[in-house]
């Protein structure tokens, strides 16, 4: 039986994921319809959907199955009453592969130093300050989902004391795992780096303002690859102005691009990237937008479905 599928992205997209899709649709052994646009919307069974695309209104899909987002975070999406459907966030491999060594590459720098010897070659031979081993280094992650997972694990098979945090407990092998305001206070106060990626909600956002960032041990290591929203842009500068924080890299922000009078573009202890830690890559998101459509074909529960009462 044809299903078919409505590619709702920008057109640029369009070159990137047509070949792709297909290929991942006729591996499933699938056969869809994959439409860029459609005068016929109560036909659509599934929407290949990102919010910089053409739709807004699901209403006139009236037999429509699911949502299937190219997109893995859903702030942007999940507000959007007139989806009426299962709403499946993106989760691929090829996602958390590229968080992984983003946030592993950066850990690794604060931890052994690099900038000092990467930026300070001024002929002056210094071999006084020698990094610690990783099984001295506590990094705690603030968020557990499949990208926090990634990281996290990655992390203490380096050596690292790893401990997390998430809404709810999540027992973990050989990560140390925390829940709740006190759980929160607990990682804060023992971890030298800090890494987010937790979504962004009415709960997260600001998680690390004033208050929570004195908790931090001094010279503390700030690494967001999650949302621009979840630290206080001000605290933070007056954070790393202090000393409190040693040195923030930022690869997400509450404005993007990053204003060019932004302070942080200037600040000796911020790093800032352009959103580049990880990016939803077609060959592997394909594979995941086809297996929805497999399991929705045959009756199956939809994997990665949003739950619109937590917002992601």
């Amino acid at each position: 039986m044809t299903v078919t599928a409505l590619f709702a992205d920008r057109a640029a997209n369009w070159a990137r994921y047509e070949d792709v899709l297909h290929k991942a649709f006729a591996e499933k052994g699938l056969d869809v319809n994959l439409v860029r646009d459609t005068d016929a919307p109560e036909n659509v069974d599934y929407v290949i959907y990102a919010p910089t695309g053409p739709i807004s209104d699901f209403a006139p899909f009236t037999n429509l199955k699911a949502v299937l987002s190219l997109w893995a975070g859903v702030e942007k999406i999940e507000g959007n009453d007139s989806i009426k459907v299962p709403l499946c966030r993106m989760v691929d491999e090829g996602l958390s592969e590229g968080m992984r060594e983003w946030v592993t590459g950066h850990i690794l720098r604060h931890h052994l130093g690099m900038d000092a010897h990467i930026l300070g070659q001024d002929g002056v031979w210094r071999n006084d300050v020698v990094p610690p081993l990783a099984r001295s280094r506590t990094v705690g992650f603030l968020g557990l989902g499949e990208l926090g997972l990634s990281c996290a694990d990655a992390a203490s098979k380096l050596g690292f004391q790893v401990k997390g945090w998430s809404r709810r407990l999540k027992t973990i092998e050989g990560i140390e795992t925390f829940a709740g305001a006190e759980g929160l206070r607990d990682i804060l106060t023992t971890s030298d780096i800090i890494v987010l990626l937790l979504p962004d909600t009415v709960e997260t956002q600001n998680i690390l303002d004033r208050d929570s960032l004195n908790l931090l041990p001094d010279g503390a290591f700030i690494i967001n690859p999650g949302r621009g929203t979840l630290i206080d842009d001000s605290a933070l500068l007056e954070a790393l102005d202090s000393g409190k924080v040693a040195h923030a890299t930022l690869d997400v922000f509450r404005e993007e691009p990053l204003p060019e009078a932004h302070p942080y573009w200037a600040h000796p202890r911020v790093t800032v990237t352009p959103h580049i830690a990880s990016e939803t890559r077609p060959e592997t998101a394909s594979q995941t937008i086809a297996e929805n459509i497999r399991r929705g074909e045959a009756g199956e529960p939809f994997i990665h479905v949003v739950d619109r009462t937590a917002g992601y």
